[in-house]
């Protein structure tokens, strides 16, 4: 866990640094434009509660990703996953009216079915016809945008609209904000509680976790594959509905189009660069979140063009993904020449 702390502390300074480099040459002033950028994204109550907000499709799409990838599957389906979840949840949100009480844990489930509805028929493909997942999942994102494009713009399409979009969901479905912070933050958190504890303290994660580290040893060793197989995928792909629908019940209360925006790849993008960490997921997903919420900001104070964020952010998955092994290796090496002298001494 040290080791994980440093080595990605370190990639982060000199993403910055080569940040500042690029800015350099440029003609910017990279001290100004980090400030404006964080100023923006991180000081005060209100930038922050707007980047928390902004962090949580990341995050849950970001843990969707690093569980899959721990326990095996090759799930890249979180952009279909997302969008299906935020479908179910805005279909139920147009037709359900209940209390908020009830209609919201209703309409979250509802996009956690969403998206674990999308990703088991990836899962029964490849249980039935030994399809490959990484190939199913990628062809169901294209499925799920055109499914939702056209009952956006034919069943569910708002009358009142100029372009594809449906109505409102019910008041009673809208997650308001609690101390200045949206409610959509206290799902994030209880969903990376759960995940954290199914896939660290329960003997379910611990078959998945095997079971990614090695599959043979894993069913040599009694584990059910094909049934951790599937639960993994219903798992991974609640994950990214649930992102889905927090995002249409938090604002803009209705399914718009392109709503899923890169929300969904970003959270895979998070979750490599977090080495598929649960934990990391989260502060990876808030520090992007930080950056592509300051960039407007930034871009007004500065000047410099808010396209700088994107390329800040792939010089960091480059520098840390690339860097990771080498850090960690030198880290080992200096560890253990560290105790080599204290055996000499």
């Amino acid at each position: 866990m040290i080791k994980k702390a440093i080595t990605g502390i370190l990639g982060v300074i000199c993403a910055l640094l080569i940040g500042a480099v690029i800015m350099l040459v440029q003609g910017f002033h990279p001290l100004e434009t980090y400030g404006a950028l964080f100023q923006f994204s991180l000081l005060g109550a209100g930038p922050t509660a707007t980047t928390l907000k902004n962090s949580v499709p990341l995050v849950l799409t970001g843990l969707s990703a690093a569980i899959a990838f721990a326990s095996g599957p090759v799930n890249l389906g979180q952009p279909g996953q997302f969008v299906m979840g935020a479908l179910a949840a805005t279909f139920g949100g147009l037709y359900l009216h209940l209390p908020p009480a009830l209609e919201i844990p209703i309409l979250a489930l509802l996009g956690m079915a969403g998206g674990a509805a999308f990703a088991g028929i990836a899962a029964l493909l490849r249980m039935a016809f030994n399809m490959s997942e990484f190939i199913s999942t990628l062809m169901l994102n294209m499925m799920a945008d055109l499914f939702a494009a056209w009952a956006i713009a034919f069943p569910l399409m708002d009358p009142k609209a100029f372009s594809p979009m449906t109505r409102q969901i019910d008041q009673a479905g809208w997650l308001g904000e609690l101390g200045g912070f949206s409610a959509t933050i206290l799902f994030m958190v209880v969903a990376l509680a759960v995940s954290w504890f199914v896939f660290q303290r329960w003997r379910a994660g611990y078959e998945w976790r095997i079971s990614g580290q090695n599959s043979l040893f894993a069913r040599l060793g009694g584990c059910d594959i094909g049934r951790n197989f599937l639960a993994v995928m219903l798992f991974t792909g609640a994950l990214a509905g649930l992102a889905g629908g927090l995002l249409v019940m938090g604002g803009p209360h209705r399914f718009l189009k392109g709503l899923g925006a890169n929300y969904a790849w970003d959270g895979v993008m998070v979750a490599i660069v977090a080495g598929n960490g649960l934990v990391g997921t989260l502060l990876y997903g808030i520090f992007f979140s930080a950056i592509e919420t300051g960039a407007l900001g930034m871009e007004l104070i500065t000047n410099v063009p808010s396209e700088i964020a994107q390329v800040l952010q792939a010089v960091l998955v480059l520098v840390i993904v690339a860097g990771r092994e080498y850090l960690g290796a030198s880290l080992d090496r200096a560890e253990a020449r560290r105790r080599a002298k204290g055996r000499t001494a």
